[in-house]
């Protein structure tokens, strides 16, 4: 996500990081260096002359041309500049005063408006809230189908109209008695997944202007592809100009490594970005906060972001349970399989390291394999509970029957006990020393685990 606008970034404001003051030459050579990152990420042109001109202009200011890190200074004009680009504040949902509230959902064919109703379905499970999906895209073959096997997997039930087992092809229709059924039910969210088209037309515009005339919905959201930089610009200018919709939601920005919709979308149609998908699973959705974003964009890191993860998987009780077991050295594989379950859930580890500040982009090229965790969960699920309690039971004969049974080799087996038990060493190391108020040192931690490698990464199996 933004990887090829991060580094040329990193790369432009290297040119004044370290020099004792900024003057005029080099803020204008820093930001024609920051204009060609800009457009070479598919920004579009006048946000990225507007953006630059503004932070020139606040650059070159007496204060920042006296600081005494002007380097540091300029990286915050910029992220300060950024977010304003990106919105400024976080805007959510408008809730209905009196429930059901009425999320309206559109975007082209394509877009990941269907996925994306689930992933809403989801976000709003979480907050305590009952959502009912409605499945008014009646006319692309088996969109109702998807959207009722997505649904289920978030427990969310699917309003729509059929016929002898015939998908009635009434949208409004649907819409509409969706919203009945939701106040019937006491359900306080309706979230209605419009028919997407492969290109904007008449038919579809309309249709979505009839669906929002009946139901006046409290929000109205659209789908854009960031992928397709700005053609998702002139696409939502246009759904924009047609439906007034609320704001904005940006798919698959996990695969946009250059963000140009993302910085141009917000400037050219003047609504918010509401929510960012950033994969293809059905927790792969988070609410879109300006600040935090370039903070991501700049390789400064999002620590807010991933200490929520964090606290979506662990409660007070939990932490407390772990930390009591790591202290009385009881931590087994169970307790080690359980943490890998709950670290998985929070995310794809390559974004989680770069919401870390400074590590961004240093891991850029950094091949992670996400499926590294599939072989260590295969082989505690092959112990018996004894055995992940005791590891030291594990002799020769058992670690065959682990290894045969998990689709490993016995060197797998032996290396994960080996690492685990290294683990174990390095969890004392750090209890003893933070309990001394001591600082960890996390080189030679790491040196620890990693057999004195100098921290290079070892193969997980």
């Amino acid at each position: 996500m933004f990887e090829g606008l991060s580094q040329k970034l990193e790369g432009a404001l290297q040119s004044v990081t370290g020099q004792g003051r900024i003057d005029e030459v080099n803020v204008a050579e820093t930001m024609r260096e920051i204009r060609r990152a800009l457009l070479n990420a598919d920004v579009n042109y006048q946000v990225a002359k507007e953006f630059t001109a503004n932070v020139k202009e606040a650059a070159t200011g007496e204060d920042v041309l006296t600081s005494v890190t002007p380097g540091e200074q300029l990286t915050k004009i910029m992220h300060d500049e950024l977010t304003r680009v990106l919105g400024g504040e976080h805007e959510g949902i408008k809730m209905a005063e009196t429930p059901p509230t009425v999320i309206l959902v559109a975007g082209l064919q394509g877009s990941g408006k269907t996925t994306f109703c689930a992933k809403l379905a989801r976000h709003f499970r979480k907050e305590g809230h009952a959502p009912l999906l409605a499945a008014s895209d009646v006319y692309r073959p088996a969109a109702v189908d998807q959207l009722k096997t997505l649904a289920d997997q978030v427990n969310a039930p699917v309003y729509s109209i059929e016929d002898d087992g015939e998908i009635v092809e009434d949208a409004v229709r649907v819409a509409n008695e969706a919203v009945a059924e939701a106040q019937n039910t006491a359900r306080d969210i309706v979230i209605i997944d419009t028919a997407g088209r492969m290109h904007i037309d008449e038919a579809m515009m309309q249709e979505v202007e009839d669906i929002k005339t009946t139901v006046a919905p409290n929000e109205t959201l659209f789908v854009v592809d960031s992928m397709t930089g700005q053609d998702a610009v002139n696409t939502a200018k246009e759904f924009n100009e047609r439906i007034d919709y609320d704001g904005v939601v940006l798919s698959k920005l996990d695969g946009d490594t250059r963000g140009g919709a993302a910085l141009s979308i917000r400037t050219v149609v003047n609504k918010p970005i509401k929510f960012a998908s950033t994969g293809e699973k059905l927790d792969a959705l988070t609410p879109f906060y300006p600040d935090r974003m370039a903070q991501r964009i700049l390789g400064m890191g999002d620590v807010v972001s991933f200490v929520e993860r964090a606290q979506e998987q662990y409660d007070e009780q939990e932490a407390e349970r772990l930390q009591e077991k790591i202290r009385s050295e009881e931590f087994d594989l169970q307790d080690f399989y359980d943490q890998l379950q709950r670290i998985q859930k929070m995310g794809s580890i390559k974004e989680l390291m770069g919401m870390i500040p400074g590590v961004g982009n240093k891991i850029s090229d950094l091949d992670i394999d996400e499926e590294a965790f599939t072989h260590i969960e295969a082989i505690i699920q092959s112990m018996t509970p004894e055995e992940r309690a005791h590891p030291d039971i594990l002799n020769g004969t058992r670690r065959r029957r682990i290894a045969r049974g998990s689709g490993n080799e016995v060197r797998d087996v032996n290396q994960l006990v080996s690492q685990f038990e290294e683990m174990k060493d390095m969890m004392k190391t750090m209890q003893k020393m933070t309990s001394k108020g001591q600082d960890v040192d996390i080189s030679s931690l790491m040196d620890k685990i990693t057999g004195g490698g100098g921290g290079q990464s070892r193969s997980p199996r």
